[in-house]
């Protein structure tokens, strides 16, 4: 538990202490957001608001992870995907800023990339961690093995999450803080797994997050990015994959999936029929335009993911008896 509370300080320390200078870094160079032309009114203020803040967040985890950690196989995989993932994320935003390219890197090239990230997971779990090659539907304690097709598992929690974990990152401190609270959930489930190295890496995670939320909490003074984003989302895949918590991750990161469906609902819906179910997508912009403000929505999806998050925690002990 003393490592667990040491590297989740150190890595909140970190961020609060290396952050004002960060942004400064970013102002200098006008590594400003770029706020869409058919977004809520209200966020065109946002426009210039530095970005990238996820460089902060894993340098804050690495920093504390690569000093206090056992190297164990199960955390060195979900520190790695995360670091590809934030890495990935960085190109990305860095696309976006230097060479003004509004989309970013080409969907090919997050593919490829996403596909290699989840196969080095694949190859760390199955050959290193030796994890069977199973799903665990803990609802009804069933294990499904499904051979070969592990590997596309692993991909669909990676690119899953991480998608997931970026649509949501459109308010202030709305993605960190869902974030954080999915990862305190599973600092509880690796410390009851016995899985102190990973308990460990979560907690680093927490830390990071909660160090930058004090930067990015409405009125948010930088924004976490693809960089952030992507990262957060693939250590939360990580962490699910290492603990075989895959279907688990639907009610862990509900907040994540009610985002991501927000988003599917509303591409079919116009595809299929020309209309909107949403007022706009993804849900927290639809409730922006119902006029709720933005704190509200933040805080309120705060308590909807710590409710799944405590279902999802709830459900885990009772699949192992506890």
């Amino acid at each position: 538990m003393g490592r667990i509370l040491f590297g989740g300080t150190a890595a909140l320390l970190i961020c609060i202490f290396l952050s004002p200078k960060f942004i400064e870094f970013l102002r200098n160079r006008e590594f400003g957001q770029h706020i869409r032309e058919d977004g809520p009114e209200g966020h065109h203020v946002k426009a210039g608001t530095p970005t990238m803040g996820g460089v902060i967040i894993f340098l804050a985890v690495s920093a504390a992870f690569l000093i206090i950690s056992n190297f164990e196989w199960r955390s060195i995989g979900v520190f790695a995907t995360a670091i590809a993932c934030a890495l990935l994320g960085f190109a990305d935003d860095y696309t976006k800023l230097v060479k003004r390219r509004s989309l970013g890197l080409r969907a090919r090239t997050k593919l490829v990339v996403t596909v290699a990230i989840a196969l080095g997971l694949w190859f760390i779990a199955r050959h290193e961690a030796h994890l069977p090659p199973t799903l665990w539907l803990r609802f009804v304690d069933y294990h499904v093995d499904l051979g070969p097709f592990y590997l596309l598992l692993i991909y669909f929690v990676v690119a899953g999450t991480t998608s997931a974990v970026n649509l949501t990152d459109g308010l202030d401190g709305l993605a960190a803080g869902c974030a954080a609270i999915v990862l305190l959930a599973y600092i509880g489930i690796t410390f009851l797994a016995g899985d102190f190295d990973l308990a460990m890496l979560a907690g680093c995670l927490v830390g990071a997050c909660i160090g930058f939320l004090w930067f990015n909490a409405f009125p948010a003074t930088i924004f976490m990015g693809d960089t952030g984003s992507l990262g957060l989302g693939g250590a939360i895949a990580g962490l699910a994959v290492m603990t075989k918590t895959e279907i688990l991750l639907i009610l862990l990161g509900g907040i994540f999936v009610i985002e991501a469906l927000s988003v599917a609902i509303q591409v079919v819906s116009f595809q299929l029929a020309r209309k909107r179910v949403f007022l706009m997508a993804p849900i927290h912009h639809h409730f922006e335009l119902k006029g709720w403000s933005e704190t509200k929505i933040i805080l309120r999806f705060w308590i909807i993911a710590a409710l799944c998050c405590a279902i999802g925690f709830t459900i885990y002990r009772q699949s192992r008896g506890l």
